[in-house]
C-alpha cells in the first residue's frame, strides 16, 4: 500500500489546524488582531460561514512555508517565534477576548519581526500590514516593529516605531460593524464577495 504523499499531509496538517480552530472561529466574543485591520463585515461572515474560510492553494502553501523557515531561523537567534498575545476588552458591558500571532518576539530588544509574502513588491509596506504591527506594538508595548516582505523578486525590511493607537475604537468599529470595506481593494480577494452587499465593484491596484 503507497504512502499518502507530502502533498496529503500538509493538506491534513493544515485541515487539522483550521479545525481545531473552527468553534472559535464562530465564538462573536473572540476577536482577531486581523478582524481589526480587515472590513469589519468579513467577520460578520465569518462567524456565520467559518466553513468559507479554509483554503488549500498553491500560493498560501508557498507563504505558510516561507514563515516556518524564517521563524525557523529567527528563534536560532533567539527570538520567540509565533508567540501567542491575548488580551480582554469590555464594549457596552460585553466582554471580548482579543487574539493575536505574533511571527517573531525579541523581549530584551523589545522588537516585534512580521513576516509577510506577496505575490509583488508594489506598494509595499501596505497600511493593514503596518496597522496590524502596530498594533501588536501596543499590546505588548514593545518600542521597535520589522516588516519584512519576501517577493519572488525582492526581499525589503521596513522599520517601524511605535505609534499609539486606539485598539478599543477598532474593536467596537469591528464589533458594530460599521466599516466596509476598510480598504478599497479588498473585496477583489475576498471569499465572502459573492454575497456581500458592500461589494465595490470599483477596485485599485493589487496590494497583496
Amino acid at each position: 500500500m503507497m504512502d499518502a504523499g507530502v502533498l496529503n499531509l500538509v493538506y491534513r496538517s493544515k485541515l487539522k489546524e483550521y479545525s481545531d480552530r473552527l468553534v472559535e472561529l464562530k465564538d462573536p466574543k473572540v476577536i482577531y488582531v486581523t478582524d481589526l485591520v480587515a472590513c469589519s463585515n468579513k467577520r460578520f461572515f465569518r462567524l456565520q460561514f467559518p466553513e468559507l474560510t479554509f483554503r488549500f492553494e498553491p500560493i498560501l502553501i508557498l507563504g505558510d512555508l516561507i514563515h516556518k523557515g524564517l521563524e525557523l531561523f529567527l528563534a536560532s537567534e533567539g527570538y520567540e517565534v509565533e508567540k501567542e498575545v491575548e488580551e480582554k476588552y469590555s464594549v457596552k458591558g460585553v466582554d471580548y477576548v482579543l487574539k493575536g500571532r505574533i511571527d517573531a518576539f525579541n523581549s530584551r530588544e523589545s522588537v516585534i519581526i512580521e513576516v509577510k509574502f506577496s505575490r509583488t513588491s508594489q506598494g509595499v509596506p501596505h497600511e493593514h500590514h503596518i496597522l496590524q504591527l502596530q498594533t501588536y506594538l501596543n499590546l505588548l508595548k514593545a518600542e521597535n516593529g520589522i516588516l519584512i516582505y519576501i517577493t519572488p523578486d525582492r526581499v525589503l525590511e521596513y522599520r517601524v516605531k511605535n505609534q499609539p493607537i486606539d485598539i478599543e475604537a477598532l474593536i467596537k468599529e469591528t464589533i458594530e460593524n460599521s466599516v466596509h470595506p476598510r480598504w478599497n481593494w479588498e473585496c477583489r480577494y475576498c471569499y465572502f464577495n459573492r454575497m456581500c452587499p458592500y461589494k465595490k465593484e470599483e477596485l485599485s491596484k493589487d496590494t497583496t
